[in-house]
């Protein structure tokens, strides 16, 4: 097995235990069971209940541009992160997607996923611009993604239907220096 961002070899993480890899299709449960946490759920477009059939689907159907890690903490899938890119005259750019289970927000599981998906796009697939849509009340996710370089360039009023209302989103991207 080729080493991870755990091993001594080449750690970049400041959590002990945390490594971080590429999604497998094996990881279609535990990728379910991410989607069906109700803080993980409130960050997307999901409706609750998710099936692993879904997951499964999404994870075969990944086309040939697609980028998706997951990150491991002792042995338990915590997030999961990706980029697709976009095609024709946009092929310059990259929709990305982070999320992180709800028990383990905060110990820098978000920032690591962040660090290898910018790394991969600024460095082996050229991506010049990275896009993503963020709902304007999860500050901890926005926090981290202006860390990362990522600028608010719009909202979208009453973006999506969630838990009862309607929530606005922040269209953020961030451009390769």
């Amino acid at each position: 097995m080729p080493p991870t961002l755990s091993d001594p070899s080449g750690s970049r993480s400041a959590l002990p235990g945390l490594s971080i890899r590429a999604t497998r299709l094996e990881d279609v449960d535990a990728i379910t069971a991410l989607a069906n946490l109700p803080g993980y759920r409130a960050g997307t477009l999901r409706l609750p209940y998710q099936k692993p059939e879904l997951a499964r689907r999404w994870l075969e159907g990944l086309g040939p541009e697609a980028f998706n890690l997951v990150a491991v903490l002792d042995g338990v899938i915590v997030g999961n992160a990706g980029l697709e890119r976009y095609n024709g005259r946009r092929a310059h750019a990259a929709g990305l997607g982070v999320g992180v289970h709800d028990d383990y927000r905060g110990r820098g599981i978000g920032t690591a996923l962040l660090r290898e998906i910018t790394d991969a796009a600024d460095n082996w697939l050229r991506v010049e611009r990275l896009e993503l849509t963020v709902f304007a009340d999860n500050l901890q996710a926005i926090r981290l993604y202006e860390r990362f370089g990522f600028e608010k360039e719009g909202i979208l009023r009453n973006y999506a239907f969630r838990a009862g209302t309607f929530a606005d989103a922040h269209l953020m991207a961030r451009l390769r220096g």
